[in-house]
């Protein structure tokens, strides 16, 4: 099974997203992030941003994208359009967890 079918890991901060119809696993991983943080400015203000309700798609969709641990082929319009079509209740999950590993770190 490829990383990008795999199962997410709660204890790697890890968490699934559906993409053109498949699950897809989004890690936090150092590099992850770094990239995340050299597009979307500090991360730390991107949780702020989030927990005050102004996370923009834009950002949510750039953060899955970086966090995507196997993209196997997949375009960042395809996680934009995913991110649409499941709209912002069912994308608040993974984005949490993705959070909760930032400001808490993994255990």
């Amino acid at each position: 099974m490829s990383g990008a079918q795999a199962n997410p890991n709660p204890l790697r901060g890890e968490a699934a997203l559906t993409i053109a119809g498949e699950s897809r696993v989004l890690r936090p991983s150092f590099a992850a992030l770094v990239a995340a943080e050299e597009e979307l400015g500090p991360l730390f203000a991107l949780v702020e941003r989030a927990g005050a309700g102004q996370l923009g798609l834009a950002e949510m969709t750039a953060l899955f994208w970086h966090c995507l641990i196997d993209r196997g082929g997949l375009t960042r319009d395809a996680v934009g359009e995913a991110v649409v079509s499941l709209g912002l209740a069912a994308c608040a999950v993974p984005l949490r967890a993705l959070l909760g590993a930032i400001l808490q770190g993994r255990g």
